[in-house]
């Protein structure tokens, strides 16, 4: 007897798919980019508890138990001693946190919202595992679509129609 096939599992509107569909692609690219803006966002907040010293101040003078050391931390994956500057630290920062990869900001953002660094996003990465807690914000992830889901992009026949006629007059 052949097994029945697992029904496909659906979330946001996008069924889940190994490897990533490009739909999956295109609505983590789009959470990635809230994550950064929010951590990028905290880090702006944070460093303007240091107001009153200089971005050449050295960095080793910050508390480990301190908010910006702990972000820094979910960013960098290493600490910073003596011979950085509050300047040196940043400048790696901000380039880390561009280059940061999706996976490793799935991880990352979910336990840096567990511990209460950082705030909730509107929806969660799809096709990662292994979070630490559900940094989405409350809600049922079957009653809200993402917008990265294709089947939400508004169409028309008369729409579909005219792209179908352009495309067979394409040379």
């Amino acid at each position: 007897m052949a097994r029945a096939k697992k029904p496909a599992e659906v979330k946001y509107g996008i069924e889940i798919t190994k490897p990533h569909s490009q739909e999956m692609y295109d609505h983590n690219d789009m959470v990635a980019t809230e994550m950064k803006t929010n951590i990028l966002n905290k880090w702006n907040e944070l460093l303007k508890e240091f107001a009153e010293f200089d971005m050449d101040t050295p960095w080793d003078i910050i508390s480990d138990d301190s908010d910006i050391v702990k972000l820094q931390k979910l960013v960098c994956f290493s600490g910073y001693g003596s011979g950085y500057t509050i300047s040196n630290v940043d400048k790696e920062f901000r380039n880390e946190l561009d280059m940061m990869q999706n996976y490793s900001i799935h991880q990352e953002y979910s336990y840096g919202c567990f511990s209460g660094l950082l705030s909730r996003t509107k929806f969660m990465m799809l096709g990662h595992g292994g979070e630490k807690f559900d940094y989405h914000e409350a809600h049922d992830p079957k009653s809200k679509i993402s917008p990265a889901c294709y089947e939400s992009i508004p169409c028309s026949k008369e729409l579909d129609m005219e792209m179908a006629n352009e495309s067979e007059n394409i040379q």
